[in-house]
């Protein structure tokens, strides 16, 4: 018998177990999961072998959509108009800070060559929109600064991509071929939104109209219409996270048959999808290979939690409240 059908739920329920016992000293779940999930891998207790990154990141990517639709979903009109500038600010600006600090350090203190510190500090310049929604749903924040956090967490991707793919073209190739991204970026923040608002409106179309006896078909068109909203919009080129982020902006803020069932759904349905995540993630983690990189790695968790972010963030909201 295969394993996984015991090591699985046997991970999941310690999970869940640890989960509300840590909860008094306001640990996020999402670091219980991942905590986990380096426990039962193959370096700890070696319950569960597993290596595979492909399917890691696909697992994550499907999660991060519905994660990121039910933060849409949970935003509020008033809220999204109050810090709309300053999130967008800190999506395209404050990702760009963050990355110039981060190659700082690594090109000017741990002397990295200068191509893998410009590759690293853009990977590492976006902020984790699956953690952000995570610490959100449990630590109540300001209404003003709980939605600028949520909207920059879903539109810093088209930067952060932007980033990415010019230092890998530079890296690799010829300069006119990085230049050429920039397009691309402003192609993708544009048509993500227009996307993601004119499948939402298709999504409240179809809702209305079909009136099946049985309730759960709601749950089916919802699971269906999330991905399809992402898939879609990523076909034409825009992106597909900010494009369900505002497609769950749109349906949170409208109403529609079934409305409370689907908002139960979709937040059971992300928080399920957070937690087997990093637990994948976790599971993804050999601590055995740590040996030739925490001298660095810890520095530089610090550096960035401590100067780059806060920088970053301090000088890409100036004048904006």
């Amino acid at each position: 018998m295969d394993v996984i059908y015991i090591v699985g739920p046997v991970l999941l329920i310690a999970i869940s177990l640890a989960a509300v016992w840590l909860d008094r000293w306001s640990v996020p779940v999402i670091l219980v999961a991942l905590g986990a999930g380096i426990l039962f891998g193959s370096d700890v207790l070696g319950l569960w072998h597993f290596d595979d990154i492909g399917l890691t990141n696909k697992v994550a990517n499907l999660a991060l959509v519905f994660i990121l639709f039910n933060g849409g979903f949970s935003t509020k009109r008033s809220d999204f108009k109050a810090v709309a500038l300053p999130a967008g600010g800190l999506a395209t600006w404050g990702v760009v800070l963050t990355a110039v600090a981060t190659f700082g350090v690594l090109y000017g203190l741990f002397n990295w060559a200068l191509d893998k510190a410009l590759l690293l500090a853009a990977i590492i310049s976006s902020t984790d929109a699956a953690a952000i929604f995570s610490i959100l749903r449990r630590q109540p924040l300001p209404p003003k600064l709980s939605s600028t956090l949520e909207i920059e967490s879903a539109a810093n991707d088209p930067m952060a991509i932007l980033l990415t793919t010019a230092v890998i073209e530079m890296i690799t190739s010829a300069q006119s071929s990085w230049l050429m991204s920039v397009p691309l970026f402003v192609w993708r923040f544009a048509v993500g939104p227009v996307s993601g608002w004119f499948l939402a409106t298709a999504a409240l179309w179809l809702f209305n109209r079909v009136k099946p006896q049985d309730r759960g078909h709601y749950y089916v068109l919802s699971l269906a219409t999330i991905p399809l909203i992402y898939g879609l919009t990523e076909m034409i080129n825009g992106s597909g996270m900010l494009a369900v982020f505002v497609g769950g902006y749109l349906m949170g803020n409208r109403p529609f048959i079934h409305k409370q069932g689907v908002t139960n759904f979709s937040s059971a349905i992300s928080t399920v999808v957070n937690v087997g995540m990093f637990a994948l993630m976790g599971l993804q983690v050999f601590p055995r290979q740590w040996g030739g990189i925490w001298l660095e790695g810890i520095p530089l968790f610090l550096i960035l939690t401590l100067f780059a972010r806060p920088f970053a963030v301090w000088l890409g909201t100036i004048g904006m409240g």
